[in-house]
């Protein structure tokens, strides 16, 4: 139930991000020269090395579309459960390098993101994986809502309208299927709603409806019945 900041680190992959990034790389200093630089993950592992009682932790964003052999190189082996605390040799310093038992990565991806399938079979072997559904339903979901100034009628309308979305989305496995839910995120305001008709018609129309019409581009007939029961929802 803590929070310790200083024991987190995030990063986003993408498909730019390299290993000099990542782990170690040359970079220019201001005197026009090149030295090696560490990345995030050098430093968080030397850090837990010191320190080997506490637990850090690495969150990873979107892992799925980083090029993962070109981004962890040699270490793809070293972050191996049953690897944890063999040395290797790193590229650019030429120093043993261990990954300790202590660091934990945390990568989230987006299943529906079909370059998945390219780096699969490297993850699977790597990571226990956790799927993670829309949160509609729970009850942390409706007592953020109602800190935020909605009645449990209004409450009531979001997640019915869209559970009642995503049970489609799942039943259309030949182009859709569970991966391409629609999560609870859209409908968590950071600050009080003062109005909820407008708040709801707002993220109906630029946020989900544009999401329907590229779900369903070859069925417009499916995206006009949710746009017409979304928007006669409200009381």
């Amino acid at each position: 139930g803590g929070k310790d900041e200083s024991a987190v680190e995030m990063v986003q992959f993408h498909q730019s991000y390299t290993y000099e990034d990542f782990v170690q790389g040359l970079r220019p200093t201001k005197d026009g020269h090149f030295a090696v630089k560490d990345g995030c993950f050098y430093r968080l592992c030397r850090k837990a090395l010191a320190n080997p009682r506490r637990d850090y932790f690495l969150v990873i964003d979107a892992i799925n579309p980083g090029n993962l052999s070109k981004i962890l190189g040699e270490l793809m082996m070293l972050i191996e459960t049953d690897k944890r605390g063999e040395s290797l040799t790193l590229a650019y310093s030429e120093e043993p390098f261990t990954v300790p038992p202590n660091l934990y990565l945390i990568g989230t991806m987006n299943t529906a993101d079909r370059s998945l399938s390219l780096v699969d079979y490297a993850l699977r072997r790597r990571f226990a994986f956790l799927s993670l559904d829309p949160g509609f339903g729970e009850k942390t979901f409706a007592a953020h809502l109602e800190r935020q100034g909605l009645t449990s009628a209004q409450i009531h309308i979001v997640r019915a309208q869209m559970e009642a979305l995503n049970q489609e989305i799942e039943k259309d496995e030949a182009n859709l299927g569970r991966g391409y839910r629609i999560g609870h995120s859209f409908f968590t305001p950071t600050t009080p709603v003062p109005d909820f008709q407008k708040w709801w018609q707002a993220i109906i129309r630029y946020e989900i409806m544009p999401l329907l019409e590229e779900y369903w581009i070859d069925d417009p007939k499916m995206v006009q019945q949710f746009r017409l029961s979304l928007s006669e929802s409200l009381p």
